[in-house]
């Protein structure tokens, strides 16, 4: 297999930031059209239900950043540590609706803070494995300071995401854009923690691992 590209630390910024955004502005935008309802409509009822909207984008747009300041930020100093628990809570937040259900078989635990971005970034790529919904379960590989995740997406139509081996390896054969930066992140991160990826259909479902290498 190639060796992994570099990219420019600034490219690099531009596209996480252009992903993050581009999670975020669907609730925001929705937020500001119920605003402008409120604003110009007269029928009560008309106005229960931009404020439900309102109400629920921001409850969206909430649990998208601080997902994303999980999976993304810095997350505390170098050598920090993050409870599963509120990664639990984080990805519950941000993946599960009415179509995707995520079981979480992961002990309470301090894991450092790159194997817990690693594990949130993987959960970005397993949901999508899924689109039209089904159910995300995450369980541990071994225990303690090694433990991995093994993630199981199992719906309708499931199907490994486009270029998701080579963009984990970090071996894209294209340009990278917004979209694709995300799967490239979860590589860099991996690698950074000295994790292996595998990602592969089995039966009905799409396998994750992640392990030390």
């Amino acid at each position: 297999m190639s060796e992994p590209i570099t990219l420019d630390s600034l490219d690099l910024t531009a596209l996480v930031c252009s992903r993050v955004c581009h999670d975020v502005i669907s609730p925001v935008g929705a937020i500001v059209n119920g605003l402008e309802v409120l604003a110009d409509e007269k029928d009560e009822s008309m106005k229960e239900v931009a404020l439900d909207l309102i109400k629920k984008s921001a409850t969206q747009a909430s649990a998208r950043l601080q997902f994303a300041r999980l999976a993304f930020g810095a997350a505390g100093s170098a050598g920090a540590q993050i409870d599963l628990g509120d990664a639990a809570d984080v990805a519950k937040g941000f993946l599960e609706d009415d179509r995707l259900k995520l079981e979480w078989n992961l002990p309470r635990a301090l894991l450092p803070k790159n194997r817990v971005k690693l594990l949130l970034n993987l959960l970005m790529i397993a949901s999508a494995a899924i689109p039209r919904g089904g159910l995300l379960k995450v369980d541990p590989i071994g225990e303690g300071e090694t433990m991995g995740f093994r993630l199981n997406a199992e719906g309708p139509n499931s199907r490994v995401p486009p270029h998701a081996e080579m963009l984990l390896a970090g071996t894209p054969e294209q340009t990278l854009d917004a979209h694709q930066i995300q799967p490239f992140y979860a590589g860099m991160i991996a690698r950074a923690a000295g994790f292996g990826v595998t990602i592969a259909p089995e039966g009905a479902a799409v396998v994750l691992t992640a392990k030390p290498a």
